[in-house]
């Protein structure tokens, strides 16, 4: 798709951009080369999102049942904590005073 000098400069006053005349040229090139190469990639025949295709399968991913089970214990996971108060991680502070 080739834009013409016309089109780019529309686009570049909507976004606010001042370009010189031979930035226009320049520009109307790469811009038409970016929307041949996007136009490539809409003719190229790609599975629906979510389908599994890696094991033959057809449909989408499966997904595990979301059943409620119990949470890891507190012991357990402090374990290997650096520093912890109670119940809870204890993590450095990082912002200043006053923000």
């Amino acid at each position: 798709m080739q834009l013409t000098r016309e089109q780019v400069t529309h686009v570049a006053r909507l976004a606010s951009l001042s370009l010189t005349p031979e930035e226009e040229v320049h520009f109307a090139g790469e811009l038409s080369h970016i929307l041949d190469y996007v136009e490539s990639l809409n003719r190229l025949k790609l599975p629906p999102p979510g389908l599994n295709v890696g094991d033959g399968e057809q449909g989408p991913t499966p997904l595990r049942d979301d059943t409620p089970r119990p949470s890891t214990p507190v012991d357990l996971a402090l374990t290997n904590a650096p520093d912890h108060s109670g119940q809870f991680f204890r993590v450095p502070r990082i912002l200043e005073e006053g923000r």
